[in-house]
């Protein structure tokens, strides 16, 4: 049988990392709504170029780009620079030039999953590109428009004053709330197919698994198989599925057929799809290391295969069989990360020796579940 062997700072010391207490079933549930959203309800962004100006001289108007912004907000406020022809011209250039309060700005707002209406005022990121600074700066204007800038359709007017959070980084601030909705954005959280509505419940990238879109599938398809009145009444979408009403697609999506008693409805049955629970049974075994600050988060059961590591003057051996076989998990042979861990911290290695020798398991590919590097 497989057991860990750990030797530290030249002192022979065998340490079992398999767990003393004997595994049992977790059924623990939780809501659809914890693990899921509906397909549709997505955020947006939007984004454009603007003009900051009241710069105390930490602009940049020697581009050709930020000349055109400030002619174009002059000849907004009656005071066009431009000549007849529509072009700058050399004393306009020239003029234009000697400008060190203004600098061109990139501005996005992000829309919410939920939406926004004409007049919602939204906070906006501003982003510099040119000048030194932003401090004390005032965004004069900016049309945000957005995903596809080709359409030129303006969904947002941006002006206020900007806050600049990092002082590491003055070209970089926000404008609280201004970021006014011209236009509506909707998110629409459900399909409408050959008469009939359809809602597809989409898994976060943390929860998405075969196993687990299977399992919502089965649950759903138990629970509201009464709403359906008969496989003709099913089929009569001529949408290709026969009686499935609902379907997982995929690992991630799960398509569901909103019933004639919602039809009318379809917000309450939203409501009460992701209210539906779900066992979290079978966790998926995964380690996730943050290297910035040294957090190490094991999920599920975590296993390591033989492997020998020899790192610094650490030595970690698993698979060596011992004399103690009272020690071993009854579910497995393997040794359990989680204990070999809780044994390196008992022995004070270091957060960064302890994640490089994960990593090192890891690479060998006797890690037994899903390394994940934030």
């Amino acid at each position: 049988m497989a057991f860990p062997r750990l030797y530290h700072r030249t002192l022979l010391l065998f340490v079992s990392v398999l767990s003393l207490s004997f595994a049992t079933t977790s059924m623990a549930e939780t809501e659809l709504r914890n693990i899921c959203r509906l397909k549709g309800q997505e955020e947006n962004m939007l984004t454009g170029l603007g003009l900051v100006v009241g710069l105390n001289g930490t602009g940049e108007a020697g581009d050709r780009a930020t000349m055109e912004a400030i002619a174009r907000v002059m000849e907004l406020l009656g005071s066009p620079v431009d000549s007849a022809s529509g072009y700058l011209d050399d004393r306009a250039i020239n003029e234009l030039k000697k400008i060190k309060n203004a600098s061109l700005v990139i501005v996005r707002a992000t829309v919410p999953a939920t939406g926004a209406r004409r007049g919602e005022k939204l906070d906006c990121t501003v982003s510099a590109l040119n000048g030194k600074s932003l401090y004390g700066g005032q965004l004069a204007f900016a049309a945000l428009q957005g995903p596809n800038p080709k359409d030129g359709q303006v969904f947002a007017l941006c002006s206020g004053s900007i806050h600049v959070e990092n002082v590491d980084v003055p070209t970089v601030g926000f404008v609280h709330n201004g970021c006014q909705m011209e236009e509506d954005v909707r998110t629409p959280f459900y399909l409408e197919r050959n008469g009939a509505k359809y809602i597809t419940l989409v898994l976060d990238r943390n929860h998405a698994s075969f196993h687990t879109a299977a399992n919502i599938a089965t649950r759903i398809r138990e629970d509201y198989s009464g709403y359906y009145t008969s496989n003709a009444e099913l089929a009569a979408t001529n949408d290709g599925y026969d009686d499935q009403f609902v379907r997982a697609i995929d690992a991630t999506n799960i398509e569901v057929r909103v019933p004639e008693t919602y039809l009318s409805q379809p917000v309450q049955f939203a409501y009460e799809l992701l209210e539906k629970k779900i066992s979290e049974e079978d966790a998926e075994a995964r380690v996730v290391i943050n290297k910035r600050t040294g957090t190490v988060v094991i999920s599920g059961d975590v296993r390591i295969g033989d492997v020998v590591v020899v790192h610094n003057n650490i030595v970690v051996e698993a698979g060596t069989a011992v004399e103690f076989t009272q020690l071993v998990d009854s579910n497995s042979v393997n040794p359990s990360l989680q204990r070999l861990v809780t044994q390196l911290n008992m022995l004070k290695v270091s957060e960064e020796d302890v994640i490089e020798i994960i990593q090192r398991i890891a690479v060998a590919g006797k890690l037994h579940g899903k390394l994940i590097i934030e």
